[in-house]
């Protein structure tokens, strides 16, 4: 489904990006792990083209990504949620819900994600600024499903969030992904990543330095201490 190939990307003169290769399968969750600085963002920012890479290859449904507009990749199936969410607080929650979209969402539409997140119902005509972190979160979430993606970006979708939602937000994504939905996923909870993915991608100085299933690292936890220089139990 999703193919990256060497791919280099830049910050002005900074070389961000050394020739990262990665994929994600139909209906698969993959989540890509490093340190802070390494290239996460950048790679996901890369394939929506917001950093546009400067060599290698990008490729979505066997469609070369790096040669789409950038306005028009939304719309082959990919949703973007951002770290940080960037959702417009003087905005409603609906009119956030609406951004990007040709024409106003229909009723089955509008009925499916707030069966998923019933709290956007009751905050619909609440601005977007005044939601807390944690429904801020659902939202950007929401707001990309409602395109009906066939591939999810997640940056950190649990970063700055009250524990308890966190489980929401997991189980969330989980389902998400059970819909069909393939997801890659950048997350600094490394126990929402090894629970909500099936492959584990590690980055080092904007390349990927290891592969593996999340059972064989959940097994061999010194994995998690090179790349993350964290202990896990």
């Amino acid at each position: 489904m999703l193919k990256l190939s060497g791919v280099v990307a830049h910050y002005g003169k900074s070389r961000v990006l050394q020739g990262v290769s990665l994929e994600v399968t139909s209906g698969e969750s993959v989540a890509l792990l490093g340190r802070n600085g390494v290239g996460k963002t950048t790679t996901l920012r890369s394939i929506m083209r917001l950093t546009p890479p400067s060599a290698g290859e990008i490729a979505f449904d066997g469609k070369r990504l790096d040669r789409v507009a950038q306005h028009r990749i939304a719309s082959l199936g990919i949703g973007y949620v951002p770290q940080g969410r960037h959702i417009f607080p003087t905005l409603t929650t609906f009119e956030n819900l609406c951004i990007g979209l040709p024409r106003p969402p229909s009723e089955t539409d509008l009925a499916h994600v707030y069966a998923r997140f019933p709290i956007l119902k009751e905050r619909a005509a609440q601005p977007g600024g005044t939601l807390s972190g944690g429904e801020q979160q659902q939202l950007a979430i929401a707001r990309c499903l409602i395109t009906k993606p066939k591939l999810l970006l997640l940056d950190e979708p649990t970063e700055g969030i009250m524990p308890i939602l966190i489980t929401k937000i997991r189980d969330e994504i989980r389902d998400i992904n059970a819909s069909g939905v393939s997801i890659l996923l950048v997350e600094q909870n490394i126990d929402t990543a090894l629970k909500l993915c099936t492959r584990v991608y590690f980055m080092e100085k904007g390349r990927i330095s290891f592969e593996g299933t999340a059972a064989e690292i959940r097994a061999c936890p010194e994995i998690i201490h090179r790349y993350l220089g964290v202990s896990h139990a």
